[in-house]
């Protein structure tokens, strides 16, 4: 899934992303040590994975949860 990125902390390494719909959703650390970037910006367009957390569970909107951020590559 394609979103862009809104907000990064180098610090915690953790920010969030805004969907094409403009849905925000939050990543952490983990997600972001996952795509094996070194930093990012906002405005840049990214690629997400996300993944439904357990029955009850309401972290994000929709139920999903951030693992994966990276570039978008053509």
């Amino acid at each position: 899934m394609q979103a862009t990125a809104y907000t990064f902390d180098p610090q915690t390494r953790s920010g969030s992303v805004l969907l094409d719909d403009g849905t925000p959703l939050s990543f952490d650390a983990a997600a972001f040590d996952a795509g094996g970037l070194r930093l990012l910006r906002p405005g840049q367009r990214v690629r997400i994975e996300c993944t439904e957390p357990a029955a009850g569970a309401e972290d994000a909107p929709g139920g999903r949860r951030v693992t994966l951020v990276t570039l978008q590559t053509f």
